[in-house]
């Protein structure tokens, strides 16, 4: 009873050592005889007990590193602190567990290298102002480098930089300069757009102004000369109506030579008008005095008559 009771315990324990199981995301490192034998991918895998060992549980997930805060001189030889994270993924399990000590401290110490060499050659400000060249630089850096240890570098990102006090404050009064230069900049540029645009807008009421008084001057000349046409319309058709007249009432000789002088008698009513007769109208001027001296003795006849 007691050899059947230890034989099952023996049954036990070489199940336990010879049946494993892994994990989703993970692979197991399998050695024999102190020698690499093969890559346990997740699943069951059995292997020999007291043969066969497992070295090492890898993780296929990707993985994050923080490289601790490190103090970095810049180019202009000012000190700040850097804190950076490493992104990183294994992609050879075999290559990172037997090509290098510690995959994380080799990590870990590349990174901090590189930033100091990196960050060296650069000033304070091109540091501020870099973070995405910075980054892209480590990452191409240490994915190059953690090649050959089966690790692949996916992202590098620096997470903070910190210069020291007295530079702080330097920064911080030269950043409110320049707000308040801006601010002075914008509001001289606002007040010259505001100075151009009532420059402007009295401009284009000025010209509007002399375009409407141009176009009512237009219109007014316009008016006045189509008055004008009338008038000379209604002059000429008022003539055309008057020879007509005269036209269709054939007026003899005798009757033009009247009108001639009725029309002279009213050009001399003026003071000033001297009147040159022509040779042809004294006859007819003759002939009327006599006239006019024949009614003349008859009128004083018929006046003496009625005082006898």
């Amino acid at each position: 009873m007691v050899f059947l009771l230890i034989l099952l315990v023996i049954i036990l324990i070489i199940a336990f050592k010879s049946i494993k199981v892994v994990k989703q995301s993970e692979v197991y490192i399998i050695e024999r005889l102190g020698k690499y034998h093969k890559i346990a991918d997740a699943g069951l895998t059995i292997i020999i007990p007291f043969i066969d060992n497992v070295r090492s549980v890898v993780s296929l997930k990707q993985q994050t590193m923080d490289i601790p805060p490190q103090g970095v001189i810049t180019k202009d030889n000012v000190t700040i602190t850097i804190d950076t994270v490493v992104f990183y993924k294994i992609t050879d399990p075999a290559k990172a567990v037997y090509e290098i000590q510690s995959l994380k401290k080799g990590i870990e110490y590349l990174a901090i290298t590189t930033i100091r060499d990196i960050v060296g050659k650069m000033d304070l400000d091109e540091t501020f102002s870099s973070r995405d060249a910075i980054n892209d630089r480590l990452r191409v850096i240490l994915d190059e480098s953690t090649d050959q240890w089966g690790c692949k570098v996916d992202r590098v990102e620096i997470k903070d930089i910190t210069p020291p006090a007295d530079i702080r404050d330097a920064m911080e009064k030269q950043m409110n300069a320049e707000r308040n230069k801006r601010a002075l900049i914008l509001t001289a540029e606002g007040e010259k757009q505001s100075a151009i645009t009532i420059a402007e807008g009295k401009k284009e009421a000025a010209i509007l102004e002399a375009e409407a008084d141009r176009e009512s001057q237009i219109r007014r000349a316009a008016g006045e000369a189509d008055a004008i046409k009338k008038v000379a319309e209604a002059k000429a058709k008022e003539i055309e109506l008057v020879y007509g007249a005269m036209k269709d009432a054939a007026p003899d000789d005798k009757l033009v030579q009247i009108k001639s002088l009725e029309a002279l008698e009213s050009i001399a009513d003026g003071e000033a008008n001297k009147v040159f007769i022509p040779f042809d109208a004294t006859s007819a001027l003759g002939s009327i005095g006599a006239i006019k001296e024949v009614v003349k003795d008859e009128h004083s006849k018929n006046k003496s008559k009625k005082e006898n």
